[in-house]
Parts: C-alpha cells; structure tokens; sequence
C-alpha cells in the first residue's frame, strides 16, 4: 500500500501539507487539498486516523452539547455544525443533556477530560468559570452559541435589542395595544432568553410611553401547542383586546396566529403578530420576524472550534502548527429583519376604502 510519501510525491506536496489537508486541518490552501486528495485517492492511500490521533493528541472529534435536539433551533444548529466538521474531516458527537443536569457534569468531566473530544461546542447553556477552566487548562477549547462565556469563544445575538426593534416596528404601525408572550421559568435557566426579549420589549413600549398591561402578558414553553393554548387564553378572556401581538419566539407566534383564526380574528387586519427566530414555518405562515439563522450560526461555532485547534491560516501551505490556536472572541451574528403580511396598521388607523372590504 502507498504511504503518504508516494502521495506527496503525486501531488507535488511537501508531507506536512499532505497530512494537514488529509486531516481535515484548515491551514491548507483549496487547491492543496484537491491535489492531496486526488493523488490519495489515485493511489489507494487511506490515513490512519488512529496513528494521526496518537501523535498529535487530536482525536479529529468535537462534541456538541444541547439542552434539546428535538427543538427548531436546536437541531438547526446541529445541521450547521455538522455540515462544517464533515467539510473538515471531523467527526461529531451530539450530546442531548435533555432536563438531567447531571449529564451535562459528565459530559465535561468525564469525556472532554480523559480526551475523547478535541473541543466543544455547548448551545444555550451556562458553564461556571471553573467548568470553562478546567478546560482550557487541557487545551479543549471552548465554543458557546447563545451568550457570553467568560474567557471561552462565543457566538450570540442581542436578544434584548431585537426584541426592542420588533415591538417599534409595531409601534411606529400605530399600535398602543400591545400584547407578549414570553418563555415559562424552565427556558430562562441559562443565558435567560426570554427574560431579555421581554426586557427589550418593555423597554420600547416604555421609550414610547406605552402602558405594559399585566393582562396581556402571556407566558408559554415557545411552542405552537403552548402558545396556542396560552393565546386562547389572551385573546378569550380579557374585555379589551390587544391589536398587535410581539410574540418571543416564531413557534410562539404562529400559535396565536392559530388562536386568532379561532375567535374570528384575521391576521393583520384584527390582529398584528411579530416573531424572532427566521423558522421555516414564518414564510409559509406570511409572519414577520427577525431571522437569526442558526444553522449559518452552527457554522460559525464549528469554524471557530477548528480555528482555535488547527490556527487561522487558511490559504496557507506553510500556515501555523497544528498547536497554535485563534484568538478567542464574543461575536455577535448578524440578523435579518423581514416584513412580511402579518403586520399592518392597526383597524382604527386603516383607510376607510380597506373598512369598506370588510365583513
């Protein structure tokens, strides 16, 4: 069987840029890597992960942590991060912590110590500064999507400030009945999502001189079922109704989108409703919303993981060992705000040839 001087030789490749780009190591150039490849594969020649891992210390494996993979958002993350790792010749290990707070100690105490993981990428949970030091100091970097890890790479968006800027998009429609929906005490456990969208929410109504009416606050799990029921509850019992809706959650507000179709109420023209996330179903629901994409944010964490592994030297054959890492960093992803048909002015303000058309 070839070795990997033979495959060097065909590619026109020094060894180490062979074994780097046969590794999955970013500090090798696009063309380097085809050329490595082809001339691998032309020759029958398959590397030995095993020997790579024993003198290296990789393990060409990054685990992933999450509180649900059965959530939107969370197996959209994972999508992302796997689609990057494979790119990479990196293997992933999905850790579901589920509501066992336990299984999140052995995850860090246990695999990621004894070495099974080269890194980690925890989403949307909280780790202690003793959690995040103990491991760095074993070299496993750290990569958190949601919020602010101290002295661990991050990945965030600013909750508080997106949810501000959907509510005065309600505002300046018109509307002074607003109502919210926020996520129950279990979803702000870690980096406290929901409690800071209804922070950016009550603080737009209150820059506008609105009153933040108790009855219309509605509290539910940041699903289509919770909302629903939590809607119903909203939208059926209270003797003044609100006009617009800031909903959490995208999920959450096609649940009250549904709840409003069921007392007789049409979507913008009774009732505005506003979400957060970019979930696939906001198109096809015509719902309005501030998309975080988090697959692309998936991305993002596993390039920075490989980053802080493999270097930064990306389009360079003779770019940093294998040892050196990136500097760590808080980045903010960028959002996108789209308008579709689930916002309008609200019935009081509404052209009286619209008033005409209706029923």
């Amino acid at each position: 069987m070839a070795g990997i001087k033979e495959v060097a030789s065909r590619a026109g490749l020094s060894v180490a840029t062979v074994s780097r780009a046969l590794s999955g190591k970013s500090n090798v150039s696009a063309a380097s890597r085809r050329l490595a490849q082809e001339a691998a594969r032309e020759l029958g020649f398959v590397p030995s992960y095993h020997a790579s891992s024993l003198a290296s210390g990789r393990n060409h494996n990054i685990g992933l942590v999450v509180p649900n993979v059965q959530r939107w958002y969370f197996s959209s993350v994972l999508e992302g991060v796997s689609e990057t790792l494979l790119d990479a010749g990196y293997d992933l290990t999905l850790y579901n912590v589920g509501e066992q707070p336990g299984r999140r100690s052995s995850i860090l105490n246990d695999f990621l110590l004894r070495k099974r993981l080269d890194a980690v990428i925890a989403v949307a949970l909280v780790l202690g500064e003793d959690e995040i030091g103990q491991l760095l100091a074993v070299h496993r970097p750290i990569v958190g999507i949601g919020g602010a890890l101290p002295g661990a790479s991050t990945i965030r968006i600013d909750d508080e400030g997106l949810a501000a800027l959907a509510t005065r998009h309600l505002i300046g429609l018109g509307h002074t009945r607003i109502a919210h929906i926020t996520g129950d005490a279990e979803l702000n456990r870690d980096f406290k999502l929901p409690q800071l969208r209804q922070k950016g929410f009550t603080g737009a109504m209150a820059a506008a001189g609105l009153t933040v009416r108790a009855e219309w606050q509605a509290t539910a799990d940041f699903t289509i079922q919770g909302a629903y029921a939590a809607g119903r509850r909203l939208l059926g019992s209270t003797a003044e109704r609100p006009t617009a809706v800031f909903a959490a959650s995208d999920e959450m507000a096609v649940g009250i989108m549904l709840a409003a179709r069921d007392f007789g109420l049409q979507v913008p023209r009774d009732l505005s409703v506003v979400g957060i996330d970019g979930h696939e179903l906001a198109e096809t629901f015509g719902l309005t919303t501030i998309s975080q994409d988090p697959r692309g944010q998936g991305k993002l964490a596993a390039a920075t993981a490989l980053a802080l592994l493999g270097g930064t030297g990306r389009d360079s054959d003779d770019g940093p060992a294998a040892g050196a890492t990136a500097t760590v960093q808080d980045q903010e992803y960028p959002t996108e705000f789209v308008i579709r048909n689930s916002t309008a002015v609200p019935p009081e303000m509404a052209p009286p040839e619209l008033s005409r058309l209706r029923p």
